[in-house]
């Protein structure tokens, strides 16, 4: 229990210590907090449609203008922090999910098993997974849970090959043997002595993996099939104001932004945690 409190204290320590990745946090922490109080933080209803307020620039009233239909671009930002957030994390745990049950069985059990599963995962990233994604939706009718469902589960291919590699390496290790030697079965070595032990690795891959969806759901939503209008999504802002990018630049530059610095957020978080969590640097 000791060696385990000490290990996280260097990890927390590592982490402290790099600047680009508490940059990253603090990113990540605005964001949560934007989208959490955003009905508090909203100073409009975010669909309330305005005819005599439309394409107004930036000013004391509307701080990032209004768009086409006198909509306040501010409040419409806000509201679609949550749904970029939303995107990310469950995108994101149904990849994680996938990949690690796809991973772990094809570690453990190897043979057969693991050459047919790892199989199926090269078949699978033969296909572009964003073109992928868009035939899936051009089928579906796009909504956000339509989104959220398909870029998970064409995403997993990943997160299964680091748990299979990670497997390989532990499986054989003394800790597991002595758990098959009291007679411990196939789901709890897995789950309880394997699973955590690889656990590192999925975490950084899942915080990169945010960034990727939310990026993913934001270029959806800009070709018009993602999040559908009125449902604020910083993807449909950003396609809305490429239509007055001549004269309302404001409608493009504020969630191209937002996308910009969220995905450089959780990729600076990203790097942090894999610089922190690095075996080969516990001792420093």
């Amino acid at each position: 229990m000791k060696s385990n409190q000490s290990y996280a204290k260097i990890v927390m320590r590592r982490f402290r210590k790099n600047k680009l990745a508490m940059a990253g946090s603090i990113i990540i922490l605005s964001l949560f907090c934007l989208a959490m109080f955003s009905p508090f933080i909203s100073r409009y209803d975010p669909s309330r449609i305005d005819v005599g307020q439309i394409l107004i620039p930036p000013n004391a009233e509307h701080w990032m203008g209004t768009d086409e239909s006198g909509r306040d671009v501010m409040s419409r930002m806000i509201y679609g922090a949550r749904i970029s957030l939303q995107v990310g994390f469950v995108a994101v745990g149904i990849t994680t999910l996938i990949g690690i049950f796809f991973g772990a069985i094809a570690g453990y059990y190897g043979g057969m098993i693991d050459a047919l599963i790892m199989r199926f995962v090269d078949i699978m990233l033969c296909f572009p997974t964003f073109f992928l994604i868009l035939a899936v939706i051009a089928v579906l009718e796009p909504s956000l849970r339509n989104i959220m469902i398909v870029i998970g589960v064409t995403s997993w291919m990943g997160v299964a090959r680091l748990v299979r590699a990670e497997f390989l390496s532990l499986k054989e290790q003394e800790f597991v043997q002595a758990a098959r030697a009291f007679g411990a079965s196939d789901f709890r070595i897995i789950f309880r002595h394997l699973l955590p032990n690889a656990m590192a690795p999925v975490l950084i891959s899942a915080t990169f993996g945010i960034a990727g969806a939310i990026l993913t759901e934001s270029a959806l939503s800009f070709f018009g099939l993602g999040v559908q209008p009125p449902t604020p999504s910083w993807g449909n802002i950003l396609s809305s104001g490429y239509k007055y990018i001549d004269f309302a630049h404001w409608l493009s530059i504020f969630p191209g932004m937002a996308i910009l610095i969220t995905a450089l957020g959780y990729n600076l978080l990203g790097e942090g945690l894999r610089d922190a969590l690095d075996p080969r640097l516990k001792g420093s």
